[in-house]
């Protein structure tokens, strides 16, 4: 449930918070804890080269914030610490996460707005935090994976989310967890390619899986500019008026439906932006940043700004995808 007072400025809906006390992450997390090493951060024994600070202090995260001239930023979970296994302890992290993300906005005068995570091995569980979120002060939505084995947003458990998301008017932020592929193990690879790709199957599950069309009240927003979606929907609209099989899940063409989404601007890439832009519509397209990681935006607004997204446009886009259009 968020309130209309939030503060003013560029909304930025992409940026991740951890505090130190869930850096152990929920369990069978298949990356080992997170761990401080001299003020950096490491996941396992790989350097992540962010600040620790940056990730789980608050009052780092305000300063980095003015020096962005952002005015909003909208925390979740980075994505290593999604409960994708259904182990003993999930729902204790998740329920703790939770909490202490809203005790986090509650405190930041409007600065901060939050969007929680859930579990997804029991649908009523899953609901229920659902319902929880969408009654605790400060949290817009919540954050999930875009794939969970081999289902994404069309079936399976990431469909429950939309369609509960749907019911209860919450945000839905969907962020890769850059999974391990065995033909990238080198040159960062699982995250210059595997993120992309991972973002890109889920909004094509979306479109062509007709969700938009089943859930029209859904807000759906996803990081990193789409991913590669925005150059791939070309083909996919081929393919969807050439092929029975790809249009068997949807009555709408892919194009019209991508309509429907919100991206940020994460697209490290002019042109991209401008070609996501011109395929989503201007009021679509979101600030984001990827604080704190080092595929983040560091000027997030000047970025947007300079490549022809205006501000009044990111903040009224942003309101929308949070549910504060209306109010």
């Amino acid at each position: 449930m968020i309130e209309s007072d939030i503060a003013p400025g560029v909304v930025d809906v992409h940026a991740h918070w951890l505090p130190r006390e869930l850096f152990h992450l929920p369990p069978g997390s298949p990356f080992g804890r997170l761990h401080d090493r001299d003020g950096e951060l490491y996941l396992g024994n790989v350097p992540l080269s962010i600040r620790s600070t940056a990730m789980s202090d608050v009052p780092a995260i305000r300063a980095d914030m003015r020096r962005a001239r952002v005015g909003v930023r909208v925390l979740s979970a980075p994505p290593f610490a999604f409960p994708v296994h259904d182990a003993d302890g999930t729902e204790d992290y998740v329920a703790a996460f939770n909490t202490a993300l809203a005790e986090v906005v509650a405190s930041s005068a409007g600065s901060l707005v939050g969007l929680g995570m859930v579990t997804f091995g029991n649908p009523g569980r899953t609901t229920a935090q659902l319902e929880q979120l969408a009654g605790t002060p400060g949290i817009a939505g919540v954050a999930i994976p875009p794939l969970l084995g081999s289902e994404s947003l069309d079936r399976g458990p990431l469909h429950h989310v939309l369609a509960e998301a749907a019911r209860l008017d919450l945000a839905v932020l969907v962020h890769p967890m850059q999974l391990p592929r065995p033909e990238w193990p080198d040159y960062y690879l699982v995250n210059l390619i595997g993120n992309p790709v991972e973002t890109a199957t889920a909004v094509a599950s979306a479109l062509l899986g007709g969700v938009l069309e089943e859930l029209p009240p859904l807000r759906l927003c996803f990081v990193h500019a789409g991913g590669c979606s925005a150059g791939l929907l070309g083909r996919w609209s081929h393919a969807w008026h050439a092929r029975a099989d790809v249009r068997s899940g949807s009555a709408r063409p892919p194009a019209e439906s991508f309509e429907k989404l919100w991206f940020d601007t994460v697209a490290h890439d002019p042109q991209l932006l401008t070609l996501l832009r011109g395929h989503a519509g201007a009021g679509r397209i979101v600030c984001g940043s990827d604080y704190p990681f080092d595929m983040a935006e560091p000027d997030p607004v000047r970025f947007a700004v300079t490549h022809g997204v205006a501000e009044a446009e990111l903040v009224a886009s942003a309101r929308e995808f949070l549910g504060l259009a209306s109010l």
